[in-house]
């Protein structure tokens, strides 16, 4: 198959792209994510095209965050979008007369990677995505497991802490209430609250106060050596890699990779993720380790992967 286009549903934007088979982005197009369930599938198929009209397309992916169904077709139930039971494939597909799958965009970023980024030369690889919440991607035997229902992977929720933090998802003590961008910003508040003689650099860069504290403002001021910020970043990446080694108890992959905004950081959250997953790892001094690498493809991985997930049909 030749030239596919990827969709990616933002918060805020949907991007189109159109991809050839090595991967690469030919050419895209962006228009601001509408409010309303219809308005973005209207949204959807301008974008499409849009960017098809220079090209031969063979299928377009898109990439949903939320539930899709295991015909990836249906999205089940979308967080930020009224799409509950929602036929987006058939409608998307009766309006730009091209074959489409749906596909969770956790996953679609995860294909990504594995195909055309940190995931090259691995078989069994899980991918975490650390942004606002905590996504993931499962990918055994160079095949991506969506599970019975097309519902797997759903990290963010497994229940780490008994009767813990209270999540979004209702449920309490999920692990992206503990490692996430949301949990950094939370945990840099609380410790600059405690000892604001610490975060001198971090309360400079917001309006002086913990409740002006962004996530943009701990990035600079870890990067500066600011006690506070460095300490936030310690403890997401103790919760990320005691959460990692669980999975590899499941899983047992060659590699593990990390995405999303947080691991934007580089070394500065990676390396205590791995010293935690090392303290962490069940029998960790006798079996061998798997790999904790940075993503490679940033913001174009769910694009990329969903372009590819359609061409592989």
């Amino acid at each position: 198959m030749g030239l596919t286009i990827g969709v990616d549903i933002g918060g805020t934007k949907i991007a189109a792209g159109v991809v050839d088979e090595e991967g690469t982005i030919l050419e895209t197009y962006k228009v601001p994510t509408p409010p309303t369930a219809d308005g973005v599938t209207d949204a959807i198929c301008a974008a499409v095209s849009e960017v098809s009209s220079n090209h031969t397309i063979e299928a377009v992916g898109i990439g949903a965050a939320g539930y899709v169904d295991d015909k990836r077709a249906t999205v089940l139930f979308a967080p930020n979008i009224n799409w509950r039971h929602e036929p987006l494939k058939d409608k998307v597909e009766q309006r730009i007369g091209l074959p489409v799958v749906v596909e969770n965009d956790a996953n679609c970023a995860a294909w990504g990677e594995y195909r055309f980024g940190a995931g090259q030369g691995h078989e069994d690889v899980i991918c975490i995505t650390l942004g606002t919440g905590l996504g993931g991607g499962i990918i055994i035997g160079n095949k991506l497991r969506r599970g019975r229902f097309g519902v797997a992977a759903e990290f963010g929720h497994i229940r780490v802490v008994p009767d813990g933090l209270l999540c979004g998802c209702g449920s309490q003590g999920c692990w992206e209430q503990y490692a996430s961008g949301r949990a950094l910003v939370r945990y840099a508040k609380q410790r600059a609250n405690a000892t604001p003689e610490n975060a001198v650099a971090l309360l400079a860069l917001g309006d002086g106060t913990p409740d002006g504290i962004e996530g943009k403002h701990i990035s600079e001021a870890a990067r500066a050596g600011d006690l506070v910020a460095v300490d936030a970043f310690r403890e997401l990446a103790r919760w990320a890699g005691a959460g990692l080694a669980d999975l590899a108890s499941l899983f047992d992959p060659s590699a593990f990779i990390v995405g999303g905004g947080v691991s934007d950081e580089g070394d500065l959250v990676l390396d205590p993720i791995r010293k935690s997953f090392k303290r962490w790892l069940v029998g960790g001094a006798w079996r061998p380790h798997a790999q904790v690498l940075a993503a490679q493809l940033g913001g174009r991985a769910g694009l990329v992967g969903a372009a590819d997930l359609a061409r592989q049909g």
